[in-house]
Parts: structure tokens; sequence; C-alpha cells
């Protein structure tokens, strides 16, 4: 929540929440997991419990949904994540969520050497200005992992591009991350 609203809400947040929201509905009713992914921190407004650790008000779950912790900008690293996909047959995640340059990035530069193959929804990720402005930030990382797609199998899609999930997909996101798993493919 923390990165969701107020003077530190990141750059478009409501649409990112409503695209986040709208990927997920469509794994769910695919049958396809979502996984929500929080970072925490031992201290300060992440701290697991606290009001900024809590998943970002008008993000829409389901009973249904896997939730994980984490430590680092890696959702694989010290969490059950591979183990989870591994388990459900898992071959293509969709990530989206926050922070673009952090867990975002991180994420998805993992799933790609462990095997996966993996869609960033490239409106449903954001940040907060820094050294560059939020929306340099996330035109880069879109950029960037777009070339990735050639040489690894990483999709950039934004929300209006993304087919029918099905198959082996599951949505995984970022603090209120969501990925998707390859329940087959996505078209």
């Amino acid at each position: 929540r923390l990165l969701c609203s107020g003077d530190d809400a990141a750059f478009g947040i409501e649409g990112v929440i409503e695209k986040v929201n709208a990927v997920s509905e469509r794994a769910r009713a695919s049958g396809l997991p979502v996984i929500l992914i929080q970072h925490e921190e031992d201290e300060g407004p992440l701290q697991f419990g606290q009001e900024g650790w809590t998943l970002a008000g008008g993000l829409l779950t389901a009973a249904e949904d896997i939730r994980l912790r984490k430590r680092t900008p890696n959702s694989f690293h010290g969490t059950d994540l591979h183990r989870l996909l591994q388990e459900r047959g898992v071959s293509h995640v969709v990530v989206c969520g926050l922070q673009t340059e952090f867990c975002v990035d991180t994420t998805v530069r993992q799933a790609l050497p462990l095997g996966y193959n993996v869609t960033l929804v490239a409106d449903a990720h954001s940040t907060t200005d820094g050294a560059l402005r939020a929306e340099q930030v996330i035109a880069h990382h879109n950029r960037t992992l777009r070339w990735m797609v050639l040489r690894t199998g990483l999709r950039p899609a934004d929300i209006s591009q993304l087919p029918v999930l099905g198959g082996s997909h599951a949505v995984v996101g970022q603090y209120f991350e969501a990925a998707a798993s390859s329940l087959g493919e996505i078209r």
C-alpha cells in the first residue's frame, strides 16, 4: 500500500491497479493461479503487518490466490515461488506490479534463466520518480526487456494485447504482484 496512495504513490497507480485486476481476473476465469507477492523489511513502513505492507486499496483478490512474502527484489530468492510454479506445471509467467526497476525487473530476469517464458504487461507496472522520471524508467524497462524477446522468450505486451490466458500460465505480482503460469500459450 505504501507506493499506492498519497505522496509516495507510483506513477499512474490507479490505472496500474485496474490493469492488474483485469489480468488477474482473466487468469482466474481460466483456472490459472494468481500469485500475490509482497515485499517486506525488518523495520519501517514495509515491515510485515504495517499499513504500508498491506495490499493496495482497490486490488481485487480471491480466496484461491497464493500469497508469498519476500525480502529481496527477486521473487524467486528465499521464497517458494519456483517450487509452486513447478508443482502446477507452469512454464509461462505474466508479471505486473511494483516497482519497475527493482522487483519487476529482477523477477523477470530471474524467471528467464529458470526456463520460464515471460510476459511483462507493459502498462501494468510502475515506479516513482527518482534519478529519472517514472515514465522514463517504465519506458526504458519496456524497451530493454523487450530486447530479450529474441533471445529468451520474454513477451512484453500491454493489457489490450493480452490474449486469453490458458494452459500453463500463472500471474505473479510484485508488492501486489501478479504472475501467470503456463497452462498453454498466450495467443
